[in-house]
């Protein structure tokens, strides 16, 4: 319930930004306006890891599913990996056909995909058996550090919020679509989610829960028998491959609008003969592939696997959340007509700074070694964007006149 709120909150910042300024590239494009190109292209390139990061994480749940009809999956860790590694790459191809092929997919899928979810979210209450909520804290840690170990994980469930706001360019009247759609998103998602999670504990016991890869599967089958946990099994894995098709697509695309603005390598921002941008979409399930041998070549369970990958998705997307909240106040700062005058901001600054806080705390439950290697793949943006001062200088020298013996200096880059 406090991460909906959370969300809820960073829904409302989103949707006030989308509305002003509706143009493509999302939380990048709010942060380069509110902080400038360093912190546009740094945002950009960490949103980019935590969208590919974020895909590997879907990949693994989606196998972890489909371990419900293939059990060999369970337990052969080369297997599952193999598995992941495929998944993504049937939906780069897919997402290499062109935007309204990626449409049509994520339409079915979102239409198979939320009968189980309901299904499980509403009727499933009639199953509960209250003693599986007790204890309330089973982890012998504090209650605060506790929950917030947690703040992250549930988070996870609700990013991609703002991803409607990366496809401004590709939607109709974007300024009025784009914050209904975020808005009544969200909320539905946290309606089923709570339910949902409610349901799913209240009919497994903890300790089972515990060690399960397929949790809504598995209080199917607890509840109807064996059809409903192959059923349910079918609909979880239909809405990861959904999932996975529409991130596919932003990874592209958030590259794709940073290159436009000079402040990503130029070859991100060529479109193929479908008008896709596929080499972002490439380059990114390559580095997806990546991310999965490394972490299947261990000896970690899936479960251990999915945790860890989606607290360093969840980590590197707060971090562009972070950013645009404040960037909020700063646009505001520079023009308050803008917004609807000081009177109107007041309300839209108290949601801000209670998406803050709750980002923050996030940023804290997520833990110090996701904290480290999240902040580690942030620095490597650093070189890419000395490079990119490089490349923008060189072509300012090539564009100005000057002599042989003389040499250009001063120059600095301007994107």
């Amino acid at each position: 319930m406090l991460t909906a709120i959370g969300a809820i909150c960073l829904a409302l910042v989103f949707a006030k930004l989308s509305a002003w300024v509706p143009k493509a590239g999302g939380p990048y494009a709010y942060t380069r306006l509110g902080f400038g190109d360093f912190a546009g292209f740094w945002i950009a390139w960490g949103y980019w890891i935590a969208i590919w990061v974020g895909n590997a994480a879907i990949a693994v749940a989606c196998v972890s599913y489909l371990g419900v009809f293939i059990p060999v999956l369970k337990d052969n860790t080369l297997l599952a990996g193999l598995g992941a590694i495929a998944l993504v790459w049937l939906f780069t191809w897919i997402n290499c056909l062109g935007v309204k092929e990626v449409g049509l997919t994520q339409l079915l899928t979102t239409i198979f995909k939320i009968v189980p979810l309901v299904a499980i979210a509403t009727i499933g209450l009639f199953w509960l058996n209250p003693t599986h909520f007790v204890p309330f804290n089973p982890s012998n840690k504090p209650v605060f550090s506790a929950v917030s170990s947690v703040a992250a994980l549930t988070l996870w469930s609700f990013i991609g919020l703002e991803s409607a706001t990366v496809l401004a360019g590709e939607v109709i009247n974007p300024s009025r679509t784009i914050p209904r759609a975020t808005i009544l998103g969200t909320l539905m998602t946290a309606f089923v989610y709570i339910l949902g999670t409610v349901a799913v504990m209240g009919v497994i016991p903890q300790a089972a829960l515990a060690e399960s890869g397929a949790p809504f599967a598995d209080a199917a089958r607890a509840m109807w028998g064996n059809w409903a946990y192959y059923a349910v099994g079918l609909g979880a894995v239909i809405s990861c491959a959904g999932a996975l098709n529409g991130w596919t697509l932003l990874q592209g695309q958030i590259p794709m609008a940073a290159a436009g603005d000079r402040l990503f390598p130029k070859k991100f921002g060529v479109l193929s003969r479908r008008g896709v941008p596929a080499f972002g979409v490439i380059i990114s399930s390559l580095l997806i592939t990546l991310l999965l041998m490394l972490n299947y070549s261990g000896s970690k369970s899936l479960i251990e696997i999915f945790n860890f990958v989606i607290l360093l998705a969840t980590l590197t997307t707060l971090i562009p959340y972070v950013f645009c909240l404040i960037a909020e106040f700063i646009i505001f700062l520079r023009d308050p007509t803008h917004l609807g005058g000081r009177k109107r901001f007041r309300g839209s600054g108290v949601v801000a700074a209670i998406a803050f806080l709750y980002s923050v705390w996030a940023v804290y439950g997520s833990g110090a070694e996701t904290v480290l290697y999240g902040f580690i793949l942030l620095l490597f943006g650093i070189p890419v964007y000395v490079w990119l001062v490089k490349e923008q200088q060189e072509r300012e020298h090539d564009a100005q006149p000057h002599s042989d013996d003389e040499q250009p200096h001063g120059i600095e880059p301007t994107f």
